[in-house]
């Protein structure tokens, strides 16, 4: 995989100087772990980008910010289920919540291709996700009285969208902006729009939109 604006050999070493940056206190020898596990989290992160349309295949800009947001997600997540080690994921959590204002914890197992519009707002819970997953700025997955929704195939949730609760949001359910699904599911390939009194409208979808982000579908 190309490394754009640096040399992919001071990859790992960038990294480490940015948790160390906002985490100056003492040493941490499970800093190293970035390093071991870097190949597998750029092999994810390949197989991501490589798939969304808007991106050049094979090549991995540092300076993109949505493109780094992912890598550090991936690479937090390949070295908690290798490792186990909570210090070091956390930090590269909170890194990743700082630079780029995200809320993805490391132990969130978000799918193999998946894209980020803006990170801006975004905050993940546990909750169970699939492939071709869109998110958009200040969009919100989360739990309500411990129930988790479950996000299939293909779902796009555009700005200020938010599915909370122990819901489906079925097979390429399109969520426009500002919508909000409380323990509800959605119906497959359909636009959701919000009704009155928390209400949800379907409509039809016409075209591909996936298509507009992804190569594979």
């Amino acid at each position: 995989m190309k490394i754009v604006n640096l040399d992919a050999s001071q990859l790992a070493p960038y990294v480490r100087t940015q948790v160390q940056h906002f985490f100056p206190v003492g040493d941490d020898p499970q800093l190293l772990l970035i390093d071991n596990h870097l190949d597998e989290a750029l092999a994810r992160l390949d197989r991501c980008i490589s798939q969304v349309r808007m991106w050049t295949p094979g090549q991995f800009d540092v300076l993109h910010s949505s493109q780094y947001c992912i890598f550090l997600y991936y690479l937090a997540n390949t070295i908690w289920r290798r490792e186990q080690a909570r210090t070091v994921c956390t930090k590269l959590f909170a890194l990743n919540k700082a630079l780029n204002a995200i809320d993805c914890f490391y132990e969130i197992e978000l799918p193999e291709v998946f894209f980020i519009g803006h990170s801006v707002g975004i905050v993940l819970a546990k909750a169970s996700y699939a492939n071709h997953l869109v998110l958009y700025q200040n969009c919100t997955v989360g739990k309500n009285h411990g129930a988790a929704p479950v996000l299939e195939e293909g779902v796009v949730l555009y700005p200020n969208s938010a599915v909370i609760g122990g819901g489906v949001i079925r097979t390429g359910s399109i969520l426009s902006q500002g919508v909000s699904v409380i323990n509800r599911s959605t119906q497959a390939n359909k636009v959701v729009f919000q009704g009155v009194k928390g209400s949800l409208v379907f409509k039809s979808i016409d075209r591909n939109i996936l298509a507009d982000f992804f190569r594979d579908v």
